[in-house]
Order: structure tokens, then sequence, then C-alpha cells
């Protein structure tokens, strides 16, 4: 890495998660935007349409891939003038890990992130968010859609059940059920899966995980075992807590102070010199905002 302080990114790039498409950003967008950034939220091949259109039809979910959703996004972000911010929410959050790895970005922020190759927590509460599709394993070729019940449990477990169903309504759509199957056994076929990543690599730039409190899909466990696996000195990976918030962060009340939190830790960060060593391993005892 150059030592010398680098210039502020103006381009923030937001990357979906798994169960919903680049409308969950919509808040996102609308509020960095106004901050006069140019804010570009990509859908996976094939999910370009409309939450509506993938529910009647859910053939693109069934056909993607975690190579085809990386290169699509790789391809995104080569056609930029500068690097930018990444912020990945869930699956978006492995994926965000990835670009960093591949040389991409200026700094990333992993919110509730899913966990790259290697990470082999598996808390009870995902479990149960993810047993809907595990539980059958002719699923591993289908696209599977959650009832609400299922997803309040894994996404809005916090939120007044009307406040939930109206966003139930607005942004779930299925999921593949062979990404989650493969993502389910990723540290137990040998070999490196879609979600690899190299923890030593001493040119990644600044990695911010960010953990809600009252998350059961991504419990915050999940988000300290992930940063804990980067080894490589001389890079910054760092953890923190908000309290009472789920898995679908972009929607949670208050998601304005997690916006401009993670987007101050990313400027911050991506305009400083490289630190000298990397974060220390995780405390007892989290940090909580």
């Amino acid at each position: 890495m150059n030592p010398a302080a680098r210039p502020s990114p103006d381009t923030i790039v937001l990357v979906h998660g798994f169960w919903v498409t680049p409308r969950s950003w919509e808040q996102w967008i609308a509020h960095y935007e106004a901050k006069g950034y140019r804010v570009i939220a990509p859908a996976y091949p094939g999910f370009e349409v409309e939450v509506e259109s993938l529910n009647a039809d859910p053939s693109p979910v069934e056909a993607v891939t975690v190579p085809a959703i990386v290169s699509h996004l790789e391809s995104v972000l080569r056609e930029l003038p500068s690097p930018p911010i990444i912020i990945g929410h869930s699956a978006g959050g492995a994926f965000t890990q990835i670009l960093l790895d591949h040389g991409f970005g200026a700094a990333g922020v992993a919110l509730n992130s899913a966990p790259t190759e290697g990470v082999p927590v598996v808390p009870l509460s995902q479990v149960k968010a993810t047993f809907p599709v595990l539980k059958n394993p002719a699923n591993r070729h289908r696209a599977v859609r959650y009832d609400f019940a299922h997803w309040n449990y894994a996404f809005t477990n916090t939120f007044p059940e009307a406040e939930a169903r109206a966003l139930y309504e607005r942004y779930a759509v299925p999921v593949s059920g062979r990404i989650l199957f493969e993502s389910a056994l990723a540290n137990l076929t040998p070999g490196h899966q879609g979600t690899w990543v190299n923890y030593r690599n001493q040119d990644r730039v600044p990695l911010l995980f960010v953990g809600g409190s009252c998350d059961n899909i991504m419990p915050p466990k999940v988000q300290w075992s992930n940063a804990a696996h980067y080894e490589a000195e001389g890079t910054l990976t760092e953890v923190v807590e908000f309290g009472s918030k789920p898995h679908l962060l972009p929607a949670a009340p208050g998601w304005e102070e997690i916006a401009d939190f993670v987007l101050a830790w990313a400027v911050r960060h991506a305009t400083a010199p490289p630190p000298i060593v990397r974060s220390p391993a995780p405390p007892t005892a989290a940090l909580s905002v």
C-alpha cells in the first residue's frame, strides 16, 4: 500500500444480500445521494427486475451462482474512475470481502455479513433461520420463498408486525437453494469454494464488520469470528455492534445512525495512511453503539 494519504472517495457501491434485491437499499441510496455521493446499487445477474417480477418468475434466482455474482460486481467496479467505498449487507457482506481481497475498493463495510469460507461458527438461531431451505435436499435445485413467519424471524424480528409485513411485501424474494446449500457445506468440502478469501492479503483496504445484536441469521458472533480470521499485518479489520438491531439493518429503525457511522468510518480510513498493525483479536465483551 502507498503510505501517503489518499483522496476521499466520491462513490459508494451498495451490495445487497439474498432474499432481497437492490430495492432494500432505497433509503440508503437517497440518504447518501443527499450528501453528494454517487451511489450505485448493482443487482445480481437476473435480479434487475422488480421484486414482484422475481416472485412471479423465480427462474433468475434458480440460475444465479456466486461466481456470476462476483464477476458482475467486479465488472461494475472496473468501470469506475476511482476506488469506491463498498458496503454490503448479509451475503453482500461476504461479496464485499471478496471484492476487497481482489483489489477493489477504498474501504469496505460488511453489515450483518454472511461468513466467507473457513468461518465455522454456526449459531442455533442461524440454523433455525435457514432451516426452511436446508430441511429438504430437493431445495438445492429450487428457488425457495419464505413465508412471512420465517422471513420475519430471520430479518425483522425486532419490528412491529405491521411494519415487518410491509417490508416483507416490499423486499422479500426467493433465495437460491443451491447457493445456500453450497454455503452450508463450504467448511466441509476441501478446496476453495466461491466465498474463499485470502485472510493474509496485506494489500487489502480497511474493512469494518457491523453486527446487529438481535440478528438471528448472522448474529454478532459470526462477525467477530469472520473478522478474527484476517491475519495480515498492516491491515485494518474492526468490528462494531449496534444494540437491539435485527438482520435487516438497511431498514431497521435508526438506520440513519448506522449509515452515517459506517460512512464516516470508511471515509476516515480510506483517506488515512494504512495502519502499522492490524486490529487486535475480538474482546470478551463486544462494543455496542
